[in-house]
C-alpha cells in the first residue's frame, strides 16, 4: 500500500520536527518548510496527498498562502493550523478552501486521520476522483508529430538548454502554450525550481503590481501582512506571464526595468532586490498591432521579442488533430470510468477538415462533451456539432447557375495565379486548402 504523503509549512521548527517524527512512526511520509516560498518551491517538486499550513508565518498570512496554493492546485486538501482558536479566522479559512482547521495545542492522532481521510477519500477531499489528477498530470507536454511540431519541438529543446533569460510565445488562444512554458521549464538546468504561473488577464490591475513584486505590510489599505510576489517566489526558476499583452501601461513599464536588470522594489519597499529567474511570457495579441495602437509599449515589446516562438494553430498541424484526439478520449475515458471513444472515418474527415477556430482547447471540450453523452461508442457525424459537418447537401433548386459559374471562375483564377498548386490557391482565397478541396469537389474542377 502506498505511504500517504504530507506538507507541513511552519516556522516552529520544533513542531515540524515533532511532528515529522510523529508521522513517521505511523508509515506517513512527512516533509516540512519553513516559510511560504520554501513550501510552494516542494509543492512544484511534488504533489503530496495534503498540505498543513501555519496560520501565522515569517513572510505572508496563512490565508494568503492558502489562497495561492489553492489556485495553482484546487483539488489538494489544505488544513490551517493556528495557536488562536479564533472562529472568524477559520471560517475565513474554510471559504478559501480550507478542509479543517486545527487549534494549537492539537492531537497527533487528529492530524493522522485527516491525512489517511484526503488519502483514501479522494472524491471526498479533492472533490474529484484520484484518476482525475492523473489526467491532469498526464496533459504536462504537447501531443503531435505533425511537421509543425517537430520543428516547435527542436526550437523548445535549443532554447531551454540556452542562456535566453526572456522567452517570448505567440499564436492564437487554445494552442497550448502553456504547455510549451512548462515544457521549456521542465527540460531546462531550472527544472528543480520553482514554475510560476501569472495570468496577467485575470488579476485586477490595483493588485497585479503587489502580486508580481510583493508588498510590504502597509503599502496600500488591505496590506494587513508582507505579501511576497510571485516574481520572487519564482527564485531560481521560471516566471510565466500569460497573457502578457493585457499588462496595464503603467505596470508594463515597471516589467521593462526588471526584465533589462533584474532588480525588482515591492510596493512600498525602499530597497531593491535582485531575481534569478527565466521569463517566459505569452499573447494571443499581434503585439505589434497593440504598439501601433499605444496599447503596448514598443521597448517592452523589443525587449520581450528578443526570442520568440509562435506555437502553431491546429489548422496548421492537420496531422496532430487524430492523435490528439485518441489522447483526449483516454484520459476523458478515466475520468467517467467508461471506455474510450472512437471515430468513425467519415467522422474522423469531417474533423480533420475542420479549422478549429477555438484550437485545441475546442478539440478537447468537445472530446469531453462526446465521452459524457456517448461513453464507449463509436462517433458518427450525426453526434458532431453543426458547425463541424460540411455542407455536402445539393445545390438549391433556386440558386441561379450564374453565381455557380462565378464560383467556378474565382476557383480557376486563383489556381492559375498559384500554378496550380491548392495550398497556394487557398492562400490567395483565404481559406484553408481543406475548405479549397471541397469546393473543387463539388464544382467537379481539378488542381495539382
Amino acid at each position: 500500500m502506498t505511504r500517504p504523503t504530507v506538507l507541513l509549512i511552519d516556522d516552529e521548527e520544533n513542531l515540524l520536527a515533532s511532528l515529522i517524527y510523529g508521522l513517521k512512526a505511523h508509515d506517513i511520509d512527512a516533509e516540512g518548510a519553513k516559510d511560504a516560498p520554501e513550501g510552494l518551491t516542494k509543492l512544484e517538486r511534488r504533489i503530496p496527498d495534503m498540505v498543513f499550513v501555519d496560520l501565522c508565518l515569517p513572510d505572508i498570512s496563512g490565508i494568503e498562502l492558502l489562497t495561492t496554493i489553492k489556485a495553482r492546485h484546487p483539488y489538494l486538501p489544505v488544513a490551517m493550523i493556528s495557536a488562536h482558536g479564533d472562529i472568524r479566522v477559520a471560517v475565513e479559512a474554510v471559504k478559501v478552501g480550507a478542509i479543517d482547521f486545527i487549534a494549537k495545542p492539537f492531537e497527533l492522532e487528529d492530524i493522522v486521520s485527516l491525512i489517511r481521510n484526503a488519502a483514501d477519500s479522494g472524491p471526498a477531499g479533492r472533490r474529484q476522483p484520484p484518476r482525475k489528477r492523473q489526467v491532469e498530470e498526464d496533459q504536462n507536454e504537447p501531443i503531435g508529430n505533425s511537421p509543425a511540431m517537430r520543428a516547435l519541438r527542436e526550437q523548445v529543446g535549443i532554447l531551454a538548454h540556452s542562456s535566453a533569460r526572456i522567452i517570448l510565445l505567440l499564436g492564437p488562444s487554445g494552442t497550448g502554450k502553456g504547455l510549451v512554458a512548462r515544457l521549456l521549464h521542465q527540460t531546462s538546468a531550472r527544472a528543480d525550481g520553482p514554475f510560476v504561473v501569472v495570468n496577467c488577464a485575470s488579476l485586477p490591475e490595483n493588485l497585479l503590481e503587489a502580486e508580481l513584486f510583493g508588498a510590504e505590510r502597509g503599502a496600500y489599505t488591505g496590506a494587513h501582512q508582507k505579501r511576497i510576489g510571485l516574481v520572487e517566489l519564482a527564485e531560481g526558476g521560471t516566471l510565466f506571464l500569460d497573457e502578457v499583452g493585457e499588462l496595464p501601461l503603467a505596470l508594463q513599464a515597471k516589467l521593462l526595468r526588471f526584465l533589462e536588470s533584474r532588480a525588482f522594489r515591492p510596493v512600498g519597499g525602499a530597497a531593491e532586490r535582485i531575481a534569478n529567474v527565466r521569463v517566459v511570457a505569452a499573447t494571443n495579441r499581434n503585439i505589434e498591432d497593440e504598439v501601433k495602437a499605444g496599447n503596448f509599449r514598443a521597448d517592452l515589446f523589443y525587449r520581450l521579442n528578443v526570442v520568440p516562438i509562435k506555437v502553431p494553430s491546429l489548422a496548421e498541424r492537420r496531422a496532430d488533430i487524430l492523435p490528439l484526439a485518441e489522447f483526449f478520449a483516454r484520459i476523458q475515458a478515466k475520468v467517467e470510468g467508461c471506455c474510450p471513444i472512437t471515430f468513425s472515418p467519415a467522422t474522423l474527415e469531417q474533423m480533420t477538415n475542420y479549422d478549429w477556430p477555438g484550437n485545441i482547447r475546442e478539440l478537447r471540450n468537445l472530446i469531453e462533451r462526446l465521452t459524457i453523452l456517448h461513453p464507449g461508442q463509436v462517433i458518427e457525424c450525426d453526434s458532431l456539432p453543426n458547425e463541424l459537418v460540411a455542407d455536402n447537401s445539393p445545390i438549391p433548386h433556386g440558386i441561379t447557375e450564374q453565381m455557380v459559374t462565378t464560383e467556378r471562375d474565382i476557383l480557376h483564377r486563383a489556381l492559375r495565379q498559384a500554378g496550380g498548386s491548392k495550398g497556394k490557391a487557398a492562400d490567395i482565397l483565404g481559406i484553408s486548402r481543406y475548405a479549397l478541396k471541397r469546393r473543387l469537389n463539388r464544382l467537379n474542377l481539378d488542381g495539382k
